[in-house]
């Protein structure tokens, strides 16, 4: 019976999605991808300016356009950059950095698109409706996370901040960082030290010859 399927068919089963290429230049895993081929979890497909793919797996199946990369996950794409169109009818999610796109409804088929060009996530709804979460890359609770969440309805398009207002890697938080530690103990232990060398250095030298010719202040010094 199993020599009766065809082959397509029995890759798409055992490895979960089948890649269709169509034009030069896309490439699994950093390697020439063939016309036809069976992709698994975690391999990467990039397409070049003249080059398009197809993954097609049970129920479902996602366009990438030309000069994109993608990652294949089970039951979940995630796009580096570029743009892709899904169809799917098993709840298929994109995933853009901190940002997730989910068909509202599971077993209903949704048609959408995603675009990831310049920090600018685009998501378009062709069929049904689909969800944006944002996640927080601070820990936030649940109606913060709640708040986070919009509605792409069926023929409307919105477009999202691919950072979701992460904390960035800028001056300020270094400065900030500058700001805590002068005011720890350990900077104002080693300030009042400074200050009490200081003075008592001063005193000290008080009590010293002001001149190597007159070594002591009890006697009188000869007059030059």
């Amino acid at each position: 019976m199993a020599s009766l399927l065809p082959v397509s068919l029995t890759a798409q089963e055992s490895a979960g999605a089948m890649l269709r290429t169509s034009g030069t230049g896309t490439l699994v895993n950093q390697g020439q991808a063939p016309a036809s081929s069976a992709i698994f979890p975690n391999d990467l497909i990039q397409t070049q300016k003249d080059s398009v793919a197809r993954i097609e797996f049970t129920g479902s199946d996602a366009q990438i356009n030309p000069e994109t990369i993608v990652q294949f996950q089970q039951g979940e794409l995630v796009l580096d950059h570029g743009s892709l169109s899904v169809n799917t009818s098993r709840g298929v999610r994109v995933r853009v950095g901190c940002i997730t796109i989910t068909p509202v409804h599971d077993n209903t088929w949704t048609h959408y698109d995603v675009k990831d060009v310049s920090g600018k996530v685009t998501v378009s709804s062709m069929k049904d409706d689909v969800y944006i979460d944002a996640r927080k890359s601070n820990f936030q609770d649940a109606k913060e996370q709640e708040r986070s969440r919009s509605i792409v309805h069926e023929t409307e398009q919105k477009t999202r901040d691919e950072k979701c207002g992460g904390a960035s890697y800028s001056s300020p938080a270094r400065v900030a960082a500058v700001g805590d530690l002068l005011n720890s103990w350990e900077a104002v232990a080693a300030g009042a030290a400074a200050v009490i060398f200081t003075t008592c250095y001063a005193l000290c030298r008080s009590s010293e010859p002001l001149s190597p010719a007159c070594p002591s202040k009890d006697k009188k010094c000869p007059t030059p």
